[in-house]
């Protein structure tokens, strides 16, 4: 694991009109490391991930991934995220095969042919490589997502509820594959409302009330009960 960290947040804030979001939140995630990000639907979880992945700027306060401050260096952040997001932001009149290299092209990815096979092989989609996603199951979409967001070969991995449509298999698939991930030293940041696997995956747990971050701990040996009641101590009293 890295000292230093990859991602950095620091006194975020976010309002949209009059309404605060996230108040001076401050976090930071170290590669090799994964931060699961609890807290209620409406917490702001999906809008910090937005704030990381530049797609929505702070109101105030600053947000580096690697060094590279999202606001004022949008397009060098980039090239060091893979984003999964909670839909699977693929296009289903597509193949597998033709997403990638759409993706690839969008991004300014310089890959070729033998990179998009192997990405598709990583997830367990080479045999429907070519097949159009329209017919794809949900469990299978996330694994293309995932496969995009690889494809850049990212420094940092932001996730959006990633367990959520999954079926068991493709469960157990993706925790094994996030572990990969860690231990290559990605630094993965994921944001959940649940108390599944995530927790299993993640190095450390924060939780995110009121539009701060009420607790930041690691997560150590604390296991789904132990989790629960931090939540409803830190989190359920702001709601």
């Amino acid at each position: 694991m890295s000292f230093d960290p990859v991602i950095r947040v620091s006194e975020v804030r976010k309002v949209f009109g009059l309404v605060p979001v996230l108040d001076d939140v401050s976090l930071e995630v170290r590669g090799g490391e994964a931060v699961a990000l609890l807290g209620a639907n409406g917490a702001g979880k999906t809008t910090l991930l937005k704030i990381l992945a530049t797609l929505v700027r702070p109101t105030r306060g600053t947000a580096t991934i690697a060094g590279h401050d999202v606001a004022r260096a949008p397009e060098a952040v980039r090239r060091l995220l893979g984003v999964v997001a909670h839909g699977a932001w693929v296009y289903d009149d597509l193949t597998a095969r033709e997403n990638l290299k759409f993706w690839a092209t969008l991004g300014g990815l310089h890959v070729g042919a033998d990179d998009v096979t192997a990405a598709l092989a990583g997830v367990g989609l080479e045999r429907a490589a070519d097949a159009r996603v329209r017919t794809f199951s949900a469990g299978m979409k996330r694994r293309l997502s995932l496969a995009r967001a690889m494809l850049a070969r990212p420094r940092v991995l932001l996730l959006d509820e990633p367990f959520a449509g999954l079926d068991q298999r493709a469960k157990k698939w993706l925790e094994e594959r996030l572990e990969t991930l860690k231990a290559a030293g990605a630094a993965l940041l994921m944001v959940t409302h649940s108390f599944g696997r995530e927790l299993g995956v993640a190095d450390r747990l924060a939780i995110l009330a009121g539009g701060r971050i009420a607790l930041d701990t690691p997560r150590g040996s604390l296991g789904s009960d132990d989790v629960q009641r931090l939540y409803a101590l830190h989190a359920e009293d702001v709601l």
